[in-house]
């Protein structure tokens, strides 16, 4: 965690002297990597409680994105990236699955940035993690983080292409009541301290009017819920409106397991995903 509250600081204090949207901007060429570690079992124990995963020896879907964060952290907080990380956004993610893996395993963990992309908001980058076990990849992500900013092209969009447009008609499963310190209980546990996350007063230094959610919360939360495992050949979530702490979403899913959403107040769509099996 040293290292990752260094990565925090040093974000912090570079933030200010970064510029999003240059249009000479390119992402670093380096891949950095943690080199092969079992999962320590005091913190995938508190992961598992606060998203609401059962006991399983399979590590939960989402985790290896969060034994991967401090090498994110490190990447984005570096001088040659070109985005401040603080008030990124995490927008999407998408998760490929290659086979189960079990906590006693060594895993080997990898993370580059893949570009950037014009967004209607501002600048989006798009980072890739892996997972390796013995040289196998057995779990790889897509993500994208989204640096707010003026811009003067309304019509640019994400590079990836839309969740499910019915999100906002499937079928309610469970309704949850989200605490307003979610923000920093899961960022204890993840190691994910963005302001945005936090308390009302930093939130609002980056636009928003509370705190709001982890992104990777409401989808490991969902993911839990359903209780997707082994099975799964790849997850795909937009985070398309921030959850504002504290709050009661709506957990809706499909018969079949296949599409699912997070809604709000007045059937506001927070996240919309799909499953391929």
């Amino acid at each position: 965690m040293t290292s990752l509250s260094a990565s925090l600081v040093r974000g912090a204090l570079s933030s200010p002297f970064k510029r999003a949207g240059r249009p000479d901007a390119t992402v670093p060429a380096s891949r950095l990597t943690r080199p092969a570690a079992p999962v320590a079992p005091g913190p995938l124990a508190a992961y598992t409680r606060i998203c609401g995963f059962t006991e399983s020896d399979a590590l939960p879907l989402t985790y290896p994105h969060v034994l991967a964060f401090p090498l994110t952290m490190r990447l984005m907080t570096g001088r040659a990236f070109p985005l401040p990380v603080l008030g990124l956004v995490h927008t999407w993610i998408e998760i490929t699955p290659h086979r189960a893996v079990r906590p006693a395993e060594a895993l080997e963990l990898a993370v580059y940035a893949d570009g950037l992309t014009p967004h209607r908001r501002g600048t989006e980058v798009t980072m890739v993690t892996e997972a390796r076990v013995g040289g196998e990849l057995v779990w790889e992500s897509r993500s994208g983080y989204l640096s707010r900013h003026r811009t003067t092209d309304a019509a640019a969009a994400p590079r990836t292409a839309s969740a499910p447009d019915a999100a906002g008609e499937l079928p309610a499963v469970a309704e949850w009541a989200l605490p307003g310190d979610l923000g920093r209980r899961y960022g204890a546990v993840s190691g994910d301290r963005n302001p945005i996350h936090l308390h009302p007063l930093t939130a609002r230094l980056f636009g928003f009017p509370r705190a709001i959610a982890h992104g990777m919360w409401t989808v490991a939360r969902c993911l839990a819920e359903a209780g997707h495992g082994a099975e799964i050949r790849s997850v795909r979530a937009e985070f398309r409106a921030p959850v504002l702490l504290p709050a009661t979403v709506t957990y809706a899913a499909d018969a079949a397991g296949v599409s699912f959403a997070l809604r709000g107040a007045k059937g506001r769509v927070h996240l919309a995903g799909t499953v391929t099996r």
